[in-house]
């Protein structure tokens, strides 16, 4: 069952097999966490909300459509369980540990690289946190999820044009809090 591609499992789920549920929880459970992690920031939400998206697929498996990808739904499912969460306690999250990461992962890792990454990772978990929820979920989309401006369109049910003004004010509030330079934060074509 483990080589049937993600619709084929999501036939089976909607005909009642729980191992169906099981492999597709394998195959998707890293993507869903580090995106429920990047928008809270705190891994114990993540987790929470990772159980949370897969009873959902469960208990809504036969309202999904076996003929589109189900990816977008799992981000779609994830970042709106993020944001009632954001939105239910009220307040801005902490840290983007994953995006740290992400910035500084291609460096060496030496004792004095490991205490300057980890200023680092507070400088920017300090910046990412102090965004909006709307732009900071664009921002983890698009940076640590690395998803086209489309795919969060379809996933965030909003449209390209309101992602391109999301990802473009919160670059730019990241840029002047981190006092980056313009080409250091790429931006998108079309976005400026």
């Amino acid at each position: 069952m483990r080589q049937l591609q993600d619709n084929q499992l999501i036939s089976k789920l909607q005909d009642g097999d729980l191992e169906a549920l099981g492999f597709l929880y394998d195959r998707h459970r890293q993507m869903v966490y580090r995106t429920a992690l990047a928008i809270t920031g705190d891994p114990e939400v993540a987790a929470d909300l990772l159980q949370d998206v897969f009873l959902r697929l469960h208990r809504f498996a036969d309202r999904i459509d076996t003929e589109r990808p189900l990816t977008p739904w799992l981000y779609r499912v994830t970042a709106n369980l993020a944001y009632s969460w954001m939105k239910r306690r009220n307040r801005l999250t902490r840290c983007l540990k994953e995006m740290a990461e992400w910035l500084s992962r291609e460096r060496k890792t030496t004792p004095d690289h490991l205490a300057e990454q980890d200023e680092e990772c507070r400088w920017v978990q300090r910046a990412v946190a102090s965004l909006p929820i709307t732009q900071r979920v664009v921002i983890v989309l698009y940076y640590v999820s690395d998803l086209s401006l489309q795919e969060i369109s379809e996933i965030l049910d909003i449209p390209v044009g309101t992602v391109k003004s999301r990802l473009h004010y919160g670059r730019r509030t990241l840029k002047k809090q981190l006092g980056l330079q313009r080409e250091m934060l790429p931006e998108v074509r079309g976005v400026l």
